[in-house]
């Protein structure tokens, strides 16, 4: 309910909107869009972020969109719209730093763990391994895990300073301009078949999840409902999914 009236106080004074191409826009007949964005994001940040804030943020964008929308280019409004509502919204999550140190240092850690394990042992550890590696009980290594819920396979916060923390502009210590672009790196062949053959390498539960999100686009919710457990205890396994994949891509982000 508090989203809706969000929305409400938002949109309910606003007019259809112009496009470049003289096409009008009516504002408020896109503003689902902005609640569903929305929704999608907030299934992997933590709790502290509020909903109505990304909802907000995401209106401007919209109405960025609808003044900038130019129907000659060929491109429908509402792929064109979603592009400048999850940007103004990614924005304001790294402009209020959604992410608090301590968990990116929890992840790293964990990373950490995992990757002397895996070379102990050969093969993925269980959870129970890496709780014992950082000397936790397996339900304080549960918690450290739901505490880094919101973690990307590859974030700016990977460049940083050699005291491993983020510099003010992260890539300002990538000084060779013939340097690979780190986006670059994502889409390169290697990358994908490096990146294909660590998902094959989890734990058949952590593959599991990993499908349901991102190939079903299931939220967690639904992913507890079909693997039988709590929406938090999938938000766990998420998160040290993802933690496993950058522990065996570490050459590569």
């Amino acid at each position: 309910m508090a989203v809706k009236r969000a929305l409400h106080k938002e949109l309910s004074y606003l007019p259809s909107t112009q496009a470049d191409g003289e096409t009008e826009i009516d504002i408020q007949h896109y503003a689902p869009l902005v609640k569903k964005i929305a929704g999608v994001l907030m299934a992997r940040l933590p709790p502290s972020v509020e909903m109505d804030d990304l909802v907000q943020v995401g209106i401007i964008g919209l109405l960025e969109a609808a003044r900038q929308f130019d129907p000659a280019q060929g491109v429908l409004f509402e792929t064109f719209a979603s592009q400048r509502i999850r940007g103004a919204m990614l924005d304001e999550l790294r402009r209020i730093d959604w992410m608090p140190r301590q968990a990116r240092r929890n992840s790293r850690q964990i990373e950490e763990a995992i990757v002397a394990l895996e070379q102990r042992f050969g093969h993925a550890p269980r959870e129970s391994d890496i709780a014992d590696e950082l000397g936790l009980s397996l339900a304080d290594y549960q918690s450290m895990l739901g505490d880094c819920r919101g973690l990307s396979l590859v974030h700016y916060e990977d460049f940083s300073g050699e005291d491993g923390e983020a510099l003010e502009n992260p890539l300002a210590n990538i000084a060779d301009p013939s340097a690979p672009d780190p986006l670059g790196v994502l889409a390169d062949e290697g990358f994908r078949e490096a990146l294909i053959a660590a998902i094959k390498g989890l734990p058949e539960r952590d593959q599991i999840v990993m499908s349901l999100y991102y190939e079903q686009e299931l939220n967690l919710k639904e992913i507890g409902a079909v693997l039988g457990v709590s929406e938090s205890r999938v938000c766990q396994l998420h998160s040290q999914a993802v933690t496993r994949l950058r522990a065996k891509l570490a050459e590569w982000i």
